[in-house]
């Protein structure tokens, strides 16, 4: 792996959490799937893209990414071996030749500049230990006139539908895991506007996005999905059972409310950003 700027974050995603997001990519997938079509809308990839996804975990929208540019290449970067390994599997299973997967940090990573078309992300930029420094980066590995799309999340707030699905569980919710700091730096419309502003970046819109997220079959499956999820379990690991126990029963309940004939799907809004060099 080439040079690491953020090594917190580098220990987490090669820990559990990496793990259980590599053993588990349909899960994690599902909450954002609803929201792969207005990414790949706002990016606007050409056959001949050569197109860069950056934080791409198990390679679900790189290996979108190299579909829409099949004349082109994908290359998906991340911090996390276990995830990678995932993703070169996947790849490979569904005969995808114009794809690979790097492990790096995109904040310091050496890629061959300017040489992408295109640069995506799904979330991944959440995580940098230095936003200007890592947007500038991303900056300069766009050819002339190429496009940065990414999505983030909007601000939940205790009124969400989540927040209210989980009330349960927020008393007991102190602190992020590992791998989950960092998922705050990019609410603030206003903050990606300075940040990509000081990266040089022009043209910036950012649009609020709704879709349902998909969180399991029904009520029982998402709270069991919920309960494996790295900050439920970070916070919860030194519980005793009979106390999780009864969390679970009162999270599955609450769950109830939101079960429909295409599974157990929660309302969430992301932010869709895309910027120009």
């Amino acid at each position: 792996m080439s040079a690491i700027a953020n090594q917190e974050q580098a220990k987490a995603w090669n820990d559990w959490e990496g793990r259980l997001w590599a053993d588990h990519p349909e899960r994690y997938n599902a909450m954002l799937d609803a929201f792969n079509v207005p990414l790949f809308a706002a990016a606007d990839i050409a056959a001949h893209h050569a197109v860069l996804d950056v934080g791409c975990g198990t390679g679900l929208t790189t290996r979108l990414a190299a579909r829409h540019a099949h004349r082109g290449h994908a290359l998906g970067v991340d911090l996390s071996a276990p995830m990678l390994e995932r993703a070169r599997q996947d790849a490979a299973a569904e005969n995808i030749t114009n794809i690979a997967f790097e492990q790096g940090d995109a904040q310091v990573h050496p890629f061959a500049v300017p040489g992408f078309d295109t640069i995506i992300s799904r979330g991944g930029v959440m995580f940098f230990a230095d936003m200007v420094a890592a947007f500038t980066h991303l900056h300069d590995a766009l050819a002339p006139g190429g496009r940065l799309a990414f999505l983030g999340p909007q601000p939940g707030g205790p009124h969400s539908a989540y927040a209210r699905a989980t009330a349960a569980l927020a008393p007991y919710l102190h602190e992020p895991s590992p791998a989950a700091r960092g998922m705050g730096s990019l609410l603030d419309p206003a903050r990606i506007t300075e940040v990509l502003t000081a990266a040089g970046f022009r043209a910036i819109e950012i649009t609020p996005v709704s879709a349902d997220m998909g969180f399991g079959a029904d009520a029982s499956d998402a709270a069991d999905f919920i309960f494996s999820m790295g900050p439920t379990h970070h916070n919860l690991r030194d519980m005793d059972t009979a106390t999780v126990a009864a969390l679970h029963a009162q999270v599955q309940d609450a769950l109830g409310e939101f079960e429909t004939p295409q599974g157990l799907r929660i309302p969430g809004a992301v932010w869709i950003v895309t910027a120009a060099r």
